[in-house]
C-alpha cells in the first residue's frame, strides 16, 4: 500500500530531524499538529544534501550530490520515490506547491560548498539566500497553506529569520568550517586573524535581522507561531552566548546550549507565547 509507504517515509524524515538536531525537534513539537510532518519533510530533505558536503569525505561528494539532485526533482515530477527522504519531501513539494526554484537555489548553495571558495559579499548573499532564506520560504509555505497574498506579506520576515539563524550557525561553526572544512564565508574577513571588531560586525547584522525577523514572527497564524518563536529564542540565547565570547575564545571551540537549557527556554517560550509578550 502506498499509503503505508509515505507514512514509512514521513515517519523517516521526522527520525532524522530528531537525531540530527534538538532545537527544531522541540519547535516543530510545537507547530500545529498537521504542521509536522511537512516540516520535518523538509528538514530531512536539507539535512540530506547537507550531510553529503560536510560528511562523506571518503566518497566523491559532488557525484553524490549530482545524483541526490537528479533524484529529487524526478521524484517531483513522477510524485514517488523509493528514497523515503526524497518521497516525504516531493509530497509536499506538491501538495503546498513549493516553487522549485526555491529547491534549485538551495542545491547551488551546497554546490558551492563542494570547492574553495573566496567569498565576496556578492557571493556571501548568494550562499545565505540558498542555504538559508529560502528554506525559511519553504516553510513558509506551509505555515500559509496556499494563501499567496499572506505569503508574500511574510516572505521578507521569513527571510530574515533564516539569514540570521545561518550567521549565527556560521559563528558557532567557525573553528570547524575554518580548521576541519578550510571554509570562511565572510567576506573580507581573514580567520587566521579573526578579531573582535569583524566579529562584532557581523554581531550587529545579525541584531538587526533578528529584530525585523521578530516582527514576522508576530504575524504568523497561532497554529506556527509558537513553533517558530521557540526556534527564535533558541537562536537567540545562542546568539547572546557568542557575543559574550572573544573572537578569540570562538575560534578554539564550538558554543553549545545544553539540552535542559534548551527546555528552560521552551518552558519561558510558552509562558511568553502565551501571556502574548513575544
Amino acid at each position: 500500500m502506498k499509503e503505508m509507504f509515505d507514512q514509512l517515509s514521513a515517519d523517516c524524515s521526522k527520525l532524522t530531524t530528531q537525531r540530527y538536531s534538538t532545537s527544531f525537534s522541540l519547535g516543530i513539537y510545537f507547530l500545529g499538529r498537521e504542521l509536522r510532518m511537512p516540516i520535518y519533510a523538509i528538514y530531512g530533505f536539507v539535512r540530506c544534501a547537507d550531510e553529503i558536503v560536510d560528511s562523506f569525505h571518503q566518497y566523491d561528494k559532488r557525484s553524490l550530490l549530482n545524483g541526490f539532485k537528479r533524484d529529487t526533482f524526478e521524484a517531483l515530477e513522477l510524485g514517488i520515490s523509493l528514497n523515503p527522504m526524497l518521497n516525504s519531501f516531493q509530497r509536499v513539494v506538491n501538495q503546498y506547491k513549493i516553487d522549485h526554484e526555491l529547491i534549485h537555489l538551495f542545491l547551488k548553495s551546497m554546490e558551492m560548498d563542494l570547492s574553495d571558495q573566496l567569498y565576496t559579499a556578492e557571493l556571501y548573499n548568494e550562499y545565505i539566500l540558498g542555504s538559508a532564506e529560502v528554506v525559511g520560504l519553504m516553510c513558509l509555505k506551509v505555515f500559509t497553506k496556499g494563501d499567496e497574498a499572506e505569503y508574500q506579506r511574510l516572505k521578507p520576515f521569513a527571510m530574515k529569520l533564516g539569514s540570521a539563524f545561518q550567521k549565527v550557525n556560521f559563528l558557532r561553526d567557525v573553528k570547524a568550517d575554518h580548521q576541519a572544512l578550510k571554509r570562511n564565508y565572510f567576506p573580507n574577513v581573514n580567520l587566521a586573524a579573526f578579531c573582535d571588531n569583524q566579529k562584532r560586525a557581523i554581531e550587529n547584522e545579525i541584531e538587526e535581522e533578528f529584530a525585523e525577523a521578530l516582527q514576522g514572527i508576530k504575524m504568523l497564524p497561532l497554529n506556527s507561531r509558537k513553533g517558530v518563536y521557540l526556534s527564535f529564542i533558541y537562536y537567540k540565547k545562542l546568539f547572546k552566548k557568542i557575543k559574550g565570547l572573544s573572537a578569540e575564545k570562538i575560534m578554539t571551540e564550538r558554543i553549545r546550549i545544553p539540552n535542559h537549557h534548551k527546555i528552560g527556554l521552551m518552558f519561558d517560550s510558552m509562558i511568553r507565547h502565551k501571556l502574548n509578550v513575544i
